[in-house]
């Protein structure tokens, strides 16, 4: 479908208390080829009919007995479902044009009708209207397209960290200053390091049998935001017995590419567990 074809087929209300006025502007409308022309001679009608039709445009007379043109605007404003007032006023009253815009009237056209200045009015508004209209449906497309796109990134995340639970005996987040954010298990104890608030109110003996050239070597790709795969760790304990670990890092960027830290996991092999 073309945006003329939409125009074409635009919901369009005329709201006059002249009858003649009413058959002027319908008969036009349908010379020109519109094929949705509803009218009312009631004012008092318009916002009901307006939450029932969604008009893509209104053409309101603003001087007209019991309810203004202006009365009619203020109370299309309660819908809240419609932020956009599709209004042209018709008016012969050319003070009256700065107010019916700043009320919220979109267009205006003069009285006595210039029956070629109507057509052209109708059809920009239209075309603005519509684009309006598309522009904000692609926008709830995109939200909704990034809510479930989130929704489906955080069921990644948390089956991501499920699988990581069951396939290690601890995991590891470092921000990008180094310190962690998530800990569990001796990965603190073998890199060396008592950072950030997980390690508060935690002294581990830092040298307690871990060997350190090893402790050195992972300390060096970290700090290269390498990642490293089974890299090959151990601690012999006060009695003798030897502890052997493998343990798993990558580095993590945002989607600028900087660096925002790393994350790990980390499994103990010591033969006979």
């Amino acid at each position: 479908m073309t945006i003329e074809h939409d125009i074409l087929g635009a919901n369009i209300l005329i709201v006059d208390d002249q009858d003649v006025n009413v058959r002027l502007l319908s008969r036009l409308l349908a010379e020109a080829g519109y094929s949705r022309v509803a009218s009312t001679m009631k004012p008092a009608e318009v916002c009901a009919l307006h939450r029932r039709d969604n008009y893509d445009l209104i053409l309101l007379d603003l001087q007209m007995p019991a309810m203004d043109g202006f009365s009619v605007m203020e109370a299309l404003k309660t819908n809240e479902q419609e932020s956009y007032l599709p209004v042209i006023v018709l008016t012969a009253q050319p003070g009256h044009k700065l107010r019916a815009l700043q009320a919220g009237a979109k267009d205006f056209i003069s009285k006595p009708f210039d029956l070629v200045e109507v057509k052209t009015r109708i059809h920009n508004m239209l075309e603005v209207r519509l684009l309006y209209r598309k522009l904000e449906a692609h926008n709830k497309d995109l939200e909704r397209a990034v809510s479930e796109r989130t929704a489906e990134l955080r069921e990644s995340e948390a089956r991501y960290r499920s699988l990581t639970e069951l396939a290690s005996d601890w995991y590891w987040e470092q921000d990008d200053h180094g310190e962690f954010t998530k800990v569990s298990g001796p990965v603190m104890e073998m890199l060396g390091l008592r950072v950030g608030p997980l390690a508060a109110g935690s002294a581990p003996n830092l040298d307690d049998g871990w060997d350190l050239a090893e402790r050195k070597a992972l300390q060096d790709s970290i700090a290269a935001r390498r990642p490293f795969l089974d890299f090959a760790f151990h601690r012999t304990n006060s009695d003798g017995s030897r502890q052997q670990f493998r343990v798993s890092g990558q580095p993590m960027f945002d989607q600028a590419c900087r660096f925002v830290g790393y994350r790990g996991i980390g499994v103990e092999v010591t033969s006979g567990r």
